[in-house]
């Protein structure tokens, strides 16, 4: 608990102070409460965690159901997109802890086997070579509308003249639109390859995220 408030006092101190340094290199303009982060220079991004499959353990006629499904996914999702591994150092003392525990008063062959995963958990831990990965997609939106779009909004807007992009009232609910248009595409088709799609729609949840890119040192 108190290294989660510690956590949450450097992500506020990071993202809440105007003078920070920091400030300065990272290119976020602003967070949405609904997770979109618009960019210093007017591009607007969308962040989706992705769940892996274990392709190696699917029998050969889901592997290729997989790939095919693949397939579809890349030619689908027709726009930019990149792909974020983080890997995480973990901790394994509480699940060390935890085997020791439920060990007691067992059978002695399965206290063997038991002491035996220990000692390899313990190795692992010291060598600090037991990680987490997170796999995310970020999808981006140019600010640019598309012409089509231009002149939709001419037709709805006769008296008014539109002069400045950025001067339209639901410019941004527009980019929003585009931008969770995109997320249905991916959550789709890799739906259909077996992953399981998490839509980050949270300002908190997507500021932790950056944070811990920004200073991986205090992954917690």
């Amino acid at each position: 608990m108190e290294n989660e408030n510690k956590k949450e006092r450097l992500v506020k101190k990071v993202f809440n102070n105007k003078n920070n340094s920091v400030q300065e290199w990272i290119p976020i303009e602003r967070i949405f409460n609904n997770g979109i982060i618009k960019l210093k220079n007017e591009d607007y991004i969308k962040i989706i965690k992705i769940i892996p499959i274990n392709f190696n353990l699917k029998s050969q006629l889901e592997k290729e159901a997989i790939l095919n499904s693949y397939k579809l996914f890349l030619k689908t999702c027709n726009f930019d997109i990149q792909i974020l591994i983080q890997s995480n150092k973990e901790d394994l003392s509480k699940h060390i802890s935890c085997v020791k525990n439920s060990n007691q008063n067992k059978d002695k062959n399965i206290q063997i086997i038991a002491n035996e995963y220990i000692n390899y958990l313990n190795q692992l831990n010291y060598n600090k070579k037991s990680s987490t990965k997170n796999y995310y997609l970020i999808i981006k939106n140019k600010k640019i509308i598309e012409k089509n779009k231009i002149s939709n909004l001419n037709k709805k807007n006769k008296n008014n003249e539109i002069n400045n992009l950025e001067k339209i009232t639901n410019y941004e609910n527009i980019i929003l639109d585009e931008l969770n248009e995109k997320y249905l595409k991916i959550k789709d088709t890799l739906s259909r390859c077996g992953n399981t799609i998490i839509d980050i729609n949270n300002k908190k949840e997507i500021k932790n995220i950056l944070f811990s890119f920004f200073y991986p040192k205090n992954i917690i």
